[in-house]
């Protein structure tokens, strides 16, 4: 079986079980199964929903109202109470967990993203498991991802991800509300996600612990399939439901993907505007073109416009075709001072590093 990148959202109704406190058994069942999963070699970023209700059951349940600051407030206290849970959890089994807080702007901001992606893939290779959540504390309403459903689809898309597995209270997508309706049926595979499946979405959960129904999830898996990773919704009360979908039994509904991870990423390179170009020698144009190769420093002869980290470039080559996009890991300022010189110079040089490669070849799409 091959080796998966796997982003795992675990909402509150999973680790509340559907009570208003978090179940330590039902979370030391799901931190068991990432961590068997990452002894067989997976890598697996976990997306986890409960901060606020942590803040509730350490306050004991205070009448705070339904205002954000009081939300705020609570995911404040309960934050770090679910943080040292999960930690001493996977301690159990010798992983080591880092805690990352977004919002939408470090998805919309192209800086923000490249920063957000790079801090995840390293503690990724570092063996180390990411546990993410909304930053409820300073998140307003402009810049609020509102869900953890949609933010576990946006962290698949960012980190690249196989497979996205979002647990909830019900078995999956059914053809009607199994909670009011004996005749509903399971819905096991999803090729296309259109107004017929967002039709079937019901409501929240029937404990009113969570902030998202069956839609968000439906928005989630659009959202992540378009990407190329394949999505499945199921149950979080399903023994070993984590391992046996990686192993391959069919549980919950799976959502194929709509493009393959690579062809969507380069559709994306070649739609986006061309932010300033970078001109390169002859043997950059063979390692590019032939090689597979990242763009390096030392290839590069020029640089025509100003942009920041993050923007898609155009790459030409002496005869001025262009030979690919791609996105720049530094500003036009810091390039300018790299062209010519080796990746080694570059800390030097800059007192800083991004990494060796000026554009790295999984963000570049060669055109010839």
């Amino acid at each position: 079986m091959p080796f998966e990148r796997i982003v795992i959202k675990v909402g509150t109704s999973t680790l509340t079980g559907g009570s208003r406190r978090l179940s330590r058994p039902r979370m030391l069942e799901l931190v068991q199964q990432a961590a068997r999963l990452c002894e067989a070699g997976h890598e697996v970023v976990l997306v986890s929903s409960g901060a606020v209700a942590a803040g509730r059951e350490a306050m004991n349940f205070p009448d705070a109202g339904r205002a954000m600051p009081a939300k705020q407030m609570l995911a404040a206290v309960g934050q770090s109470r679910l943080m040292h849970i999960y930690s001493e959890l996977f301690e159990i089994y010798a992983h080591v967990v880092g805690q990352v807080l977004l919002t939408r702007e470090d998805f919309a901001d192209r800086a923000r993203f490249l920063n957000a992606r790079d801090t995840l893939l390293t503690m990724i290779d570092h063996r180390v498991i990411p546990i993410i959540n909304e930053n409820d504390t300073i998140a307003t309403h402009e810049i609020r991802v509102g869900d953890n459903d949609n933010l576990s689809a946006l962290v698949a898309t960012l980190v690249e991800a196989d497979r996205l597995i979002i647990l909830t209270d019900q078995a999956g997508l059914y053809t009607a509300d199994p909670r009011t309706n004996p005749d509903a049926r399971l819905i096991a595979h999803v090729a296309k996600i259109d107004d017929s499946i967002f039709a079937l979405a019901g409501g929240t959960d029937a404990a009113g612990v969570g902030t998202g129904g069956m839609v968000t999830k439906l928005q989630a898996a659009q959202l992540a399939t378009r990407s190329g990773v394949t999505t499945v919704v199921a149950s979080g009360r399903e023994p070993n439901v984590i391992e046996r979908l990686i192993a391959g039994e069919s549980l919950g509904t799976t959502f194929a993907p709509s493009a393959d991870p690579v062809e969507s990423r380069k559709r994306w390179l070649l739609m986006d505007k061309s932010r300033g170009k970078i001109s390169v020698d002859a043997g950059a144009v063979d390692v590019l073109t032939l090689g597979g190769a990242s763009l390096l420093p030392v290839g590069i002869t020029a640089v025509d416009g100003n942009f920041e980290r993050g923007a898609a470039l155009s790459v030409i080559a002496p005869d001025g075709h262009t030979i690919a996009r791609g996105l720049t890991s530094y500003s036009s300022d810091e390039v300018r001072r790299l062209c010519g010189q080796r990746s080694a110079r570059i800390t030097e040089i800059l007192g800083y590093s991004y990494g060796d490669a000026i554009i790295h070849r999984n963000n570049l799409v060669v055109l010839r």
